[in-house]
């Protein structure tokens, strides 16, 4: 009779040894090898042997993308997905405790329903409580079922007899195989019940939801294998004392993982918003100094963010570099830029930077806008209220060339906005009546275009 062997596994990158080490030979994390019992494999699945079968990647008649695809009836969650969720897919979705994932995933159930079989499976929730918060959500008479069984044979069960076309699985971390002797949220029952929704996923064209908790360093909780294993990796950032959340794709195969979507959390829960460049901007104080801004390319969509900074004399021997929504890196070459190619004298203050709205901005061309306001700050005269910049800066104070730059004018000019500085690479051929567009080639004409100062001066 096979016996029980005691294995150790990374919970960072999954590596498996028989031996403990406090360091893992693979990642070089600190503390990461977890003791796991393998239990011997059974003979009904070892005895299992499905024919091989080699066929044409593509035939004639064969469904297109776009009929492959179902809709979750919100068009902002469409969008990251590149189109609509796709039959027999694995999707992974993370973010901080209450941000609202489960929240989202019964709103799209709602819409998934009219259309397809939908069972919801959850383990850390009661019937009533989901039945409450599907009233709220208007869910109640939704044909949508519902488990709280997450024993995964059970689960497995039930779809067997069901066959549903779209499953919820929340979460991850509480779904758990009785072969294995692991408590729920181990490695090792990750793994194991993530290959075995996988394998239903793809043989019976399932299509399978799946929350994910997330640890303190924000990444989702378990093997990193797991984000590697499904199809689309999907992150609700924001934080909860603020208005907005929005959803960002970290892995999609079926799209791509430029696009965003914004969510307003309402009572009647996640609501889409319809025109985030103006709902991020709206209530941006006028005559501010500090403020300026930009237009961003999220995927396919130019958005508008407010870029605040603030600079104030040093209370300590070291200036303080401080940045919410942006790259801190980033940020302290911008200021180093600024000093140096445009003279200010920041080496003695503390410098502070903020996205309005809870937006993280990872794209060079919201360098010139960092710029502007910190100079804004630094002269405490504010930038022109109407005017709306985007390019990237170099090391040696110039403006470099952004992609899509005819698209953010353009996006610009429809929600009113007539005047732009860009980078003079970016000049455009034709613009709309009224419009004014500065090109500049360096951040010290760009200073004279929005500030106007008498000078750059010191």
């Amino acid at each position: 009779m096979a016996k029980n062997r005691t294995s150790y596994v990374c919970s960072e990158c999954g590596y498996e040894h028989p031996k403990w080490y406090g360091k893992c030979p693979a990642c070089s994390s600190f503390g990461t090898m977890n003791e796991e019992v393998v239990l011997p494999e059974g003979p009904g699945r070892a005895a299992v042997r499905r024919p091989a079968e080699a066929t044409l990647l593509m035939e004639e008649g064969e469904e297109r993308g776009d009929e492959i695809r179902l809709s979750t009836g919100m068009g902002e969650l469409d969008r990251v997905f590149g189109g609509g969720v796709v039959r027999g897919s694995v999707t992974l979705l993370g973010g901080d405790p209450g941000i609202g994932k489960s929240t989202i995933l019964l709103q799209a159930c709602r819409r998934l329903s009219q259309s397809s079989r939908v069972l919801y499976v959850t383990g850390e929730e009661s019937r009533r409580q989901i039945r409450l918060r599907a009233k709220r959500l208007g869910l109640e008479y939704q044909p949508v079922l519902l488990l709280t069984n997450t024993e995964l044979s059970a689960v497995e069960q039930v779809i067997e007899r069901e066959s549903p076309d779209v499953v919820v699985i929340d979460s991850i971390q509480t779904l758990y195989s009785a072969e294995l002797s692991a408590l729920p949220g181990a490695i090792g029952q990750i793994r194991d019940c993530t290959n075995r929704l996988i394998a239903l996923a793809k043989t019976r064209e399932i299509t399978f939801l799946l929350v994910g908790h997330i640890n303190k360093e924000g990444s989702i909780a378990g093997p990193k294998m797991l984000e590697h294993m499904v199809d689309t990796v999907l992150y609700f950032e924001g934080d909860q004392n603020l208005t907005y959340r929005i959803i960002r794709a970290a892995k999609n195969r079926f799209g791509s993982t430029n696009e965003i979507g914004i969510f307003e959390m309402g009572e009647q829960g996640l609501l889409e918003v319809e025109n985030p460049s103006a709902a991020l901007i709206s209530d941006r104080p006028r005559h501010v100094p500090g403020s300026c801004i930009v237009c961003v390319m999220e995927g396919t969509r130019p958005l508008l963010a407010e870029v605040q900074a603030l600079l104030s004399d040093s209370s300590y021997g070291t200036p303080r570099r401080m940045s919410t929504g942006i790259d801190g890196n980033r940020v302290a070459m911008l200021l180093a830029v600024l000093e140096k190619r445009a003279g200010l004298r920041l080496s003695g203050a503390d410098a502070y930077c903020n996205v309005v709205g809870g937006l993280r901005l990872i794209e060079p061309a919201s360098d010139l806008a960092v710029v502007l306001a910190a100079a804004s700050s630094h002269w405490y005269r504010p930038v022109e209220e109407d005017l709306i910049v985007f390019g990237e800066v170099g090391l040696s104070g110039e403006l470099r060339s952004v992609r899509n730059a005819a698209a953010r004018i353009a996006e610009c000019e429809r929600l009113g906005y007539s005047r732009f500085l860009i980078p003079g690479a970016d000049r455009p051929k034709t613009v709309g009546p009224g419009t004014t567009v500065y090109a500049v080639k360096n951040i010290v004409e760009a200073i004279e275009v929005a500030l106007q100062p008498k000078g750059v001066r010191t």
